[in-house]
């Protein structure tokens, strides 16, 4: 039997290293029966770390685990481990050929003999309502939204029995409405008894929805603390090492008369927006913002050539590229940060170096040969101008940690000089360095003349920008200048004030 003064989760004085490389060094956190907890730091403080040994897929070379006072299950024991926790990723582990039901019952489908299907649906159906996900059991996964998918994962996570349930940074990839009702149903589950550790990069969630918070900071355990007693500039101090200091845009004088190097005119695309005019100069930095349903990301994608707009011309540094030719973009002179760089983003095997030089390959040897000795070259020259923590430009992107891995890719978007850049959500799931030095680039690129478009659910991204264009219901709403305030530009963003 359990203590049930016990502290549902303890990690004990847990030491991992890989090789050379310490990946938490006497580290710990202790998390309360019933309570949100959040663990924070910088991309490589050990949060990754912590999470695979907390779900038993590593062993630390050193410490202990324990679950409610009792020691964890031995590693080859994974309904041991599935019982006592459960993990929600950042990315995404619903199989999207598969339906709801069978996502949520995968390898359990049936005990013995042939699967009862419909038996099947309706305990999928009770599952989702037992945690309010309102979702057919019957549709298909791959036609859920991003919200949906990460319900779903929840619910399927608790399935399994666990009262303890890992959040990893699950609201990277949603708009404000949605991070809303994620938070109220990790609210409801808190009633329910479940205990969570929530990860995230946004410190703002950590005070809205957590009670206390674990501070890691170069593998080693920092802090831990009462939300409601730790100030936020302490919280980052812990983080960083430093005195906190939010990412400062930098003055910059845009030329009224400069040529346009992005453009759009009469751009419509069914379901997503519709009729939308937009115009970049070089050296200008505009944003795009709105809801996740307002269109924003849809317009960015068509400028790059992901879509084939229904009407409508793009222009790119004065000639219109193909629609729906991304490569026909690029060679007009477009950069492109993807909004998932794990999908679109880069190729996890490939060195620093093979995928930061992916768009300038061609011009990195003669005859079609790629010069090993050129592409380390200038591999090494964006590791630098982007602080990529490394062992060096041979290194697989894979091995990063997320911040890092975008570092690349900006690395890879900046790497034939670029006239006009588009950039999607550059800062999510990433520390507060990472942060600055993307931030930066995108600065860097206007300061040499880039236009760029610089679309972000965070305010902090947009304040880079000369001037904000907030699209809602999929039109451009309103256009608002350089100085904006939180509660200005949010209420145009949520359709209060678009005068």
């Amino acid at each position: 039997m359990s203590d049930t003064s016990s502290p549902a989760v303890e990690a004990r004085n847990i030491t991992k290293r890989y090789g050379p490389t310490t990946a938490l060094d006497d580290a710990g956190i202790t998390i309360a029966e019933g309570e949100t907890h959040a663990l924070v730091g910088r991309n490589g403080a050990g949060k990754s770390t912590l999470v695979s040994i907390l779900t038993g897929l590593q062993r630390p070379d050193a410490g202990r685990v324990l679950f409610a006072g009792r020691p964890a299950p031995a590693p080859a024991d994974r309904d041991g481990w599935r019982s006592n926790v459960a993990c929600v990723y950042q990315r995404s582990t619903i199989i999207p050929t598969l339906t709801v039901a069978e996502n949520l019952f995968l390898n359990r489908q049936a005990g013995r003999g042939a699967i009862n299907w419909r038996a099947l649906r309706a305990r999928a159906r009770d599952l989702l309502d037992q945690y309010g996900v309102r979702v057919d059991a019957g549709r298909m996964a791959g036609d859920l939204d991003v919200e949906q998918r990460q319900l779903l994962e929840i619910a399927r996570a608790l399935s399994f029995g666990a009262r303890f349930i890992i959040l990893d940074e699950p609201t990277a990839q949603l708009d404000g409405p949605a991070i809303e009702r994620l938070f109220e149903r990790m609210r409801a589950l808190r009633a329910q008894g479940v205990t969570m550790m929530f990860i995230s990069h946004h410190l703002d969630e950590v005070y809205r929805v957590c009670q206390s918070v674990t501070v890691f900071r170069d593998a080693r355990h920092v802090l831990t603390s009462a939300v409601a007693e730790l100030p936020h500039d302490e919280l980052v101090s812990a983080m960083t090492g430093e005195a906190a200091a939010g990412y400062q845009a930098r003055a910059r004088a845009t030329d009224a008369g400069a040529p346009v190097v992005l453009g759009a005119e009469k751009l419509t695309l069914a379901g997503r927006y519709h009729d939308v005019d937009l115009s970049v100069r070089a050296g200008e930095i505009v944003g795009l913002a709105g809801s996740g349903s307002s269109g924003k990301v849809g317009l960015a994608e068509t400028l790059v050539g992901l879509h084939v707009p229904d009407s409508g011309t793009v222009t790119v540094n004065g000639t219109r590229p193909r629609p729906g030719d991304v490569s026909s973009a690029l060679r007009a002179g477009l950069g492109f940060v993807p909004r998932d760089r794990h999908k679109e983003g880069f190729v996890p095997l490939l060195s620093i170096a093979e995928n930061a030089t992916l768009p300038i390959a061609h011009k990195l040897g003669r005859f079609g040969a790629v010069s090993p000795s050129l592409r380390r070259a200038k591999g090494e020259r964006m590791i630098e101008e982007l602080a990529i923590a490394t062992t060096g430009p041979a290194q697989p992107v894979g091995d990063l940690s997320g911040g890092n891995a975008q570092k690349v890719v900006m690395a890879r978007a900046l790497a034939d000089e670029p006239r006009a850049l588009v950039v999607i959500d550059p800062t999510a799931g990433v520390d507060v360095r990472a942060k600055q030095a993307l931030l930066g680039a995108v600065e860097d690129a206007a300061e040499r003349g880039a236009g760029a478009v610089l679309v972000s659910d965070e305010l902090d991204d947009l304040r880079i920008c000369d001037r904000v264009l907030v699209m809602f219901h999929g039109q451009v709403v309103k256009e608002v200048p350089r100085g904006w305030s939180d509660a200005d530009l949010v209420a145009v963003m949520e359709g209060v004030d678009a005068r």
